[in-house]
């Protein structure tokens, strides 16, 4: 999905205990806070609205996620819990989404046949939204196919917003460990150490869990990458459009723009005023509404997101990375050739992406060919995600690591003469086999009807991520042998004409754009 994807469709059903007579049925586990009862469609039976975590709300909002409580009886998991609070702007003609500050759930497909202890693979999605919309009840995140195909899938919820990216220094000034301000990033942490105490219970592997997640959701697989308390929870990842170079503002310091600073400010504009335990009351005091005021657009002041803090996360993904630090387990990293969808100006205003380029405009021109919002955009999606996708892969198998990347290029027949190639979040579809024989609209943007053609890249997209998730290599799932990045930048492409792999990808104009990523970052 878009950064600004507003999840349609949410179904919601309320959290009922029901006679522990229902225990003795097929769909229904015992996790460590009691009895769950889903439901079985076909080969798959699913979990959803799980807790796994108490609700962050009263003197629980910005706090660490506490632990869940238990239940009696049997609890009834046929429904989606609320949403986290959205703070993106709803898109004309949405339909409403069922939301809350109590939102801390997650949701399970696993194969029905399944039994306790069978130690299948796990893979945990993380949703994208830019940090303040998305759920994983969006029905495109449906893990029906991957529990088909012998995977148990998990979506999770986690706070966005101000209520999940908030630094204050009344805030700092209560938490024993210092500044704290990725409490989204610590629900994730928490999701997945639900995940590793409870899904053998489904029948899953604790051992063989695979973490991914796209935009948003893929930055936060590069910080968990970094997180010290996520170590030994995922045991792969997968980071599509993960915006690799993404460091995250210092939580605190000189910096013009710090979290506590962007904080201070909010508090400063809705009248609340100092850093003592005053202030903390008075920030507890507003409504889930009020915290919840859309902050501007992508790259606006104050808009909330991972921040290095020096305890969740000491260090950015990028520094990380380059240190040799980042967690040691195979690692797939990706994106699509419209990135550039998510910044529509770089079309209509190609001119302000290529002033910027001085000097080097003619040459960078020349590289990339064609017309200048062609060139706009194509270079846009490669120094937002392409090279540093190739950057963080690189260095990660430099580190003695594996890793693979790919390029996701399909789009359907119908589309290829009014799109420039596949936007950001296209893939996600495919990579979850949920193409529809009819036209569907979703974020926004409507698919044709599926032919089979599109089935046949979704299948192969699906093949490549069960077989990671099987066996902790991609290998060919019946079909081109997907080689690591290293050496040779090697890349597997999902286009057009198939899947292929390609050696040196793109190498003169990724080359292009890690110069002009290293001349704003130093590295």
């Amino acid at each position: 999905m878009s950064f600004w994807n507003i999840v349609a469709g949410l179904g919601l059903t309320a959290a009922l205990v029901v006679s522990a007579d229902a225990a003795q049925a097929a769909d229904t586990v015992k996790v460590a806070q009691g009895m769950l009862h889903g439901a079985t469609a076909g080969q798959v039976t699913a979990f959803k609205g799980l807790p796994f975590a108490a609700p962050p709300v009263g003197e629980l909002r910005w706090r660490p996620p506490a632990a869940p409580a238990a239940w009696k009886g049997v609890r009834e998991a046929t429904g989606f819990a609320p949403a986290c609070m959205q703070m993106s702007t709803p898109r004309p003609g949405a339909p409403p989404v069922a939301q809350a500050e109590d939102c801390l759930y997650l949701n399970v497909w696993t194969p029905a046949s399944a039994k306790p202890g069978a130690k299948l693979p796990v893979m945990v999605w993380i949703h994208g939204g830019s940090f303040t919309g998305g759920a994983g009840s969006n029905t495109i995140y449906d893990g029906t196919h991957f529990a088909e195909r012998g995977v148990i899938l998990i979506t999770v919820n986690y706070r966005l917003g101000r209520l999940g990216f908030f630094a204050h220094p009344a805030l700092t000034a209560e938490s024993p460990k210092g500044a704290l301000g990725n409490f989204g990033i610590m629900d994730n942490i928490a999701a997945l150490k639900w995940v590793h105490a409870n899904i053998a219970s489904f029948g899953g592997d604790p051992a063989n869990v695979t973490a991914f997640g796209e935009s948003a959701g893929g930055i936060l697989i590069n910080f968990l990458m970094t997180a010290p308390e996520a170590k030994g929870l995922f045991a792969k990842a997968i980071s599509e459009s993960g915006f690799g170079r993404s460091a995250g503002a210092p939580i605190r310091g000189d910096e013009a723009r710090t979290g506590e600073k962007i904080g201070v400010a909010y508090a400063t504009s809705v009248n609340i005023p100092g850093s003592g335990p005053d202030a903390a009351k008075a920030l507890r005091a507003l409504t889930a509404q009020q915290l919840s005021i859309p902050a501007g657009g992508i790259g606006a002041a104050g808009q909330p997101g991972p921040m290095v803090d020096g305890v969740v996360i000491p260090e950015s993904p990028p520094q990380a990375f380059a240190e040799g630090k980042e967690a040691k387990v195979p690692y797939i990293a990706g994106g699509n050739s419209w990135e550039a969808s998510l910044f529509p100006q770089t079309a209509r205003d190609p001119e302000a992406t290529l002033a910027r380029l001085g000097p080097a405009r003619p040459a960078i021109m020349a590289a990339y060919g064609g017309d200048p919002a062609g060139v706009a955009q194509d270079l846009t999606t490669d120094t937002a995600v392409i090279e540093p996708d190739r950057y963080l892969a690189g260095l990660h198998a430099r580190n003695g690591q594996k890793a693979w990347t790919y390029f996701f290029s399909y789009v359907p027949a119908a589309q290829r003469a009014a799109v420039r190639g596949t936007a950001h979040g296209g893939e996600i579809v495919y990579v979850f086999n949920n193409l529809r024989d009819e036209p569907t609209t979703f974020a926004g943007r409507t698919l044709p009807a599926a032919t089979p053609d599109d089935h046949k890249v979704s299948d192969a997209a699906t093949a490549y991520w069960v077989a990671f998730a099987k066996r902790s290599d991609p290998d060919s799932a019946g079909g081109v042998a997907w080689p690591q990045a290293e050496p040779g930048d090697n890349v597997l492409e999902f286009g057009a004409d198939g899947v292929h792999a390609h050696p040196a990808f793109h190498k003169q104009t990724l080359d292009i754009a890690e110069k002009i990523a290293a001349a704003q970052t130093g590295r």
